[in-house]
């Protein structure tokens, strides 16, 4: 955990929610926010049957490299820009409790809001270097995950030391609307559609475009 920021109003609120209620989590950098987030997002609300779906702008992943990293607000505006579903919140909240790390964040909720089903949301990429996150294992005991096709990850991300270590654990993507009531470690692997959209070749051709107008 690492210092806060104070408090946007308007983008760093959690969202409302009821108890009782099927939360998915899906969280990133969104940086940009593109359709292939929004893909990711409304398939898996879909195919686990969730009553929400929380996307949470990070203030910063701890593996990549900060220096193309927009401000939080504009991110956040940015992806709400785009999305445009009544069951789909974008919040920046982890910024203002000072979190850094995935585990810090999913314990939070898991434990302030024990009254909530929550499952976290992740491209077949993430779980491909899983191993490098930060309490890692003690995520997949944490809570529910499912893991959505990504291009280029469909064969290496099943064989990944997470998926290998926790292959007792997963189940058929048939039982995928199980997975928010089922005890953790529980993961599933869902196939589907697929877009080939990348925040960095988004800012990279972003930036090649800047350069061919100087």
């Amino acid at each position: 955990m690492t210092t806060a920021t104070p408090r946007i109003p308007g983008i760093t609120e959690l969202p409302p929610s009821a108890p009782g209620m099927t939360i998915g989590l899906f969280g990133g950098s969104f940086n940009p926010a593109h359709d292939g987030h929004r893909l990711v997002s409304r398939e898996s609300m879909k195919r686990l049957g969730l009553d929400a779906l929380w996307w949470l702008v990070t203030p910063g992943n701890p593996l990549k490299d900060h220096t193309e990293l927009a401000p939080l607000e504009t991110r956040v505006r940015a992806a709400r820009a785009l999305v445009d579903h009544p069951r789909v919140s974008i919040t920046g909240f982890e910024a203002e409790h000072g979190f850094r790390y995935t585990y810090d964040t999913l314990k939070f909720l898991t434990t302030t809001m024990r009254d909530r089903k929550f499952v976290w949301i992740m491209g077949a990429d993430s779980l491909s270097n899983f191993h490098r996150w930060d309490r890692w294992e003690e995520i997949f005991e944490l809570l529910p995950i499912a893991v959505y096709v990504r291009p280029g990850s469909t064969r290496r991300a099943p064989f990944s030391r997470a998926a290998i270590r926790y292959r007792s654990a997963r189940i058929d993507e048939t039982d995928a609307r199980l997975l928010p009531h089922l005890k953790a470690p529980a993961w599933v692997f869902l196939n589907g559609l697929m877009s080939s959209l990348s925040s960095t070749e988004i800012r990279q051709n972003g930036a090649r475009r800047k350069s061919d107008i100087k």
